[in-house]
């Protein structure tokens, strides 16, 4: 698997690669818009996660998530560092970096650092996850610093939401 770092891959590897990425992306886009139907769009109906304290099919945990996520004011998960090792034509192996901060009604901040392992499978054209698991590295506690008095450049800037009044999904749909 690793001996191939660096290989040039062909066409329909950079597209199995690309889509593989935009299913990554869109299940952090899922959690921080706390929306179940995005979630579950980026996984089979058979897949399963691996969440430590939630271990079992992935659309169940996806349909749950949003209200575990609306307890928070706000969400971001930013993913990087992702690595696609294509298995076959409709399997790969997939790690990526995750940071999640977590933004508290008492104006503290939990995150998490850690990765996603992926088993991704391709039907009918489409990449989607059939197993995941996180593994974490650490995670941190802290005070916010959020002080728009201090900041008042930023107070007219939109704000991002957890749910579908977010302004992204108006952007999006146009």
């Amino acid at each position: 698997m690793m001996n191939n770092i660096g290989k040039t891959p062909n066409l329909d590897e950079l597209a199995d690669k690309l889509a593989i990425k935009e299913i990554v992306h869109a299940y952090a886009r899922g959690v921080d818009r706390a929306d179940s139907g995005i979630l579950k769009s980026t996984c089979w109906e058979d897949a399963e996660v691996d969440y430590g304290g939630y271990q079992g099919l992935a659309h169940p945990f996806c349909e749950s998530l949003p209200n575990a996520i609306k307890d928070y004011k706000n969400t971001q998960h930013q993913v990087s560092n992702i690595l696609v090792f294509l298995d076959s034509p409709k399997s790969a192996s997939v790690e990526s970096y995750v940071t999640a901060h977590h933004l508290r009604t008492d104006n503290t901040e939990m995150t998490y650092i850690g990765r996603y392992l992926d088993k991704m499978e391709k039907r009918s054209g489409y990449w989607k996850i059939k197993f995941r698991k996180i593994v974490m590295t650490w995670h941190q506690d802290f005070p916010s610093t959020e002080n728009f008095e201090k900041n008042v450049s930023l107070v007219p800037i939109s704000r991002a939401t957890n749910n579908r009044e977010d302004t992204s999904y108006d952007f999006l749909r146009k």
